[in-house]
């Protein structure tokens, strides 16, 4: 099997520097879920176009609502039903949008950062037996090859001085802070699992670590340290039933 290279390295994520971004272009965006404005970044670090979308007057806010959306071309564009993508990113435009301000950040970072190809590789290992992680492993590449320091970047060139994070990821929390970038708040983001997804998300809550609440038949208590107590975040984890947990 031809297995791609991811698309940073390892050492990437371990620097405590986000890379710069650019503003491309910005303009307005009327949606299903409310008026946005869309901006357009490029990253020294790579050639993609990474995408913030934008409800209200983000500029020196603080405790700003965000999300952080990684690119799913399946989910997000075909409504595949083998993850929660596209009623992630539904969910988290209707919510910003029910907010005086927000930002959610559309990250050209498909298949959790191994492109589009190995995500369907990995597609192909699960339908033999593997679980999402064994196959991104059984690819050569880590559980999940994120890096959010782009993020940080576009959220610092909009002007956002800290965030109230919508996540059940607690990467996405330590990444911000530990690129510099205050959480003030965890705000889960639950969605109910299917027929189809239900295996994927126990996966993600049972080895990724995602943090997980009643509405998919998982428990689980969080805490967000207030700042100046450490740069982590605590939680503990109860499996409840066999339902599953989310991204």
């Amino acid at each position: 099997m031809n297995i791609l290279p991811p698309a940073r390295t390892a050492a990437s994520r371990s620097t405590a520097r986000p890379p710069r971004v650019e503003l491309a272009s910005a303009a307005s965006l009327p949606t299903e879920f409310g008026n946005f404005r869309i901006h357009v970044f490029t990253s020294e670090r790579d050639d993609r176009e990474h995408v913030a979308i934008v409800h209200g007057d983000v500029f020196a806010g603080e405790s700003v609502t965000v999300r952080l959306h990684s690119e799913c071309l399946t989910g997000d564009v075909m409504a595949s039903l083998r993850c929660d993508c596209r009623k992630q990113l539904e969910l988290g435009l209707q919510q910003i949008a029910a907010q005086p301000c927000g930002v959610l950040l559309y990250l050209r970072q498909e298949g959790r950062g191994i492109g589009l190809a190995n995500k369907i590789r990995a597609y192909q290992l699960q339908e033999e037996g593997l679980d999402t992680v064994d196959a991104n492993l059984a690819l050569g590449f880590r559980d999940d090859e994120r890096d959010y320091g782009v993020a940080v970047s576009m959220l610092r060139t909009l002007g956002v001085r800290s965030v109230r994070l919508m996540t059940n990821n607690p990467d996405k929390v330590a990444q911000l802070r530990r690129y510099g970038l205050e959480v003030t708040e965890r705000l889960a983001h639950a969605i109910p699992p299917g027929t189809h997804n239900r295996h994927y998300l126990q996966t993600k809550a049972r080895r990724s670590g995602h943090l997980l609440d009643a509405a998919t038949g998982w428990t689980a208590r969080t805490e967000v340290e207030s700042p100046g107590k450490g740069s982590g975040s605590k939680s503990k984890r109860t499996k409840g039933s066999d339902a599953p947990g989310h991204a």
